[in-house]
């Protein structure tokens, strides 16, 4: 396990940083981004891809499962001078009650971890007002690191590409033959039961009647460049073009979509 993932704050500031610089102008293009906006993050976490929506006077919401993560996250926003209007919520998001609409919805790195994916984008479209959009950046599930193996608390395994794609039981051998916790097993197990490609998301999106008005796939992964300080760089067009191959070498895919054409 990297150092990094120990250190909730940077990371809130890695968040941040990776939303300000590549996300922003992401969705700018189609949506100009202003101070009257209503913006959830789903599987918020600490609350940093919300920072820089807050930091210019935007009503910012996150929902996450961990009651931890959410406590964080109100510390690192107890002196920031929007502070009122951010909320952050400890809840299900299928079980949220809110009547409520968002102009911008950010999953980043969240979809891949969510069980039953076409019938979260289903309730999704619940918390999406008219005209609005949803950010989705998440890893395809076939690229290096897809498994989150990162996570590990082995240095060899914390390293190793692509391992996440052997057969389940193997997978969690090769976990256990190096001592990894239950804790991390189960997560990881979990990971690889939800992994998700691009092939499959793109499915999902045209099942539940989404238009994609955006779409890129990366080489290098722009928050790389925050975290390793590597050059963001996009996926060769004739790699990105061919379906299947080009999860194994998309280290992250950034996707707009709104329920209605733009």
């Amino acid at each position: 396990m990297q150092k990094r993932h120990k250190n909730k704050l940077q990371y809130f500031n890695e968040q941040a940083q990776t939303t300000k610089k590549y996300i922003f102008p992401y969705i700018v293009n189609f949506r100009e981004i202003t101070s009257d906006l209503k913006i959830l993050e789903i599987g918020c976490g600490e609350g940093g891809n919300l920072k820089p929506f807050l930091d210019i006077g935007c009503n910012s919401t996150g929902v996450d499962l961990s009651s931890g993560k959410i406590e964080n996250g109100k510390k690192y926003f107890s002196d920031h001078p929007n502070k009122k209007k951010i909320k952050l919520i400890c809840q299900d998001i299928y079980k949220w009650e809110y009547s409520g609409k968002f102009d911008i919805i950010i999953l980043r790195d969240v979809i891949e971890h969510i069980p039953n994916q076409l019938k979260f984008m289903g309730v999704l479209k619940n918390f999406i007002n008219e005209n609005g959009m949803v950010f989705f950046g998440f890893p395809p599930w076939q690229n290096p690191f897809g498994g989150h193996q990162q996570m590990c608390k082995s240095k060899f395994l914390c390293k190793l590409p692509w391992f996440h794609l052997l057969p389940t039981s193997l997978y969690i051998l090769a976990l256990q033959i190096f001592n990894e916790s239950e804790g991390t097993i189960t997560g990881l197990k979990e990971v690889k039961e939800t992994g998700i490609s691009i092939e499959r998301f793109e499915r999902i999106l045209k099942q539940q009647n989404y238009t994609v008005n955006k779409k890129t796939l990366f080489f290098i992964n722009p928050n790389y460049t925050i975290k390793f300080g590597l050059k963001t760089r996009k996926q060769n067009k004739l790699i990105a073009a061919i379906p299947w191959v080009r999860n194994f070498f998309s280290t992250a895919a950034y996707y707009l979509v709104s329920t209605k054409e733009v």
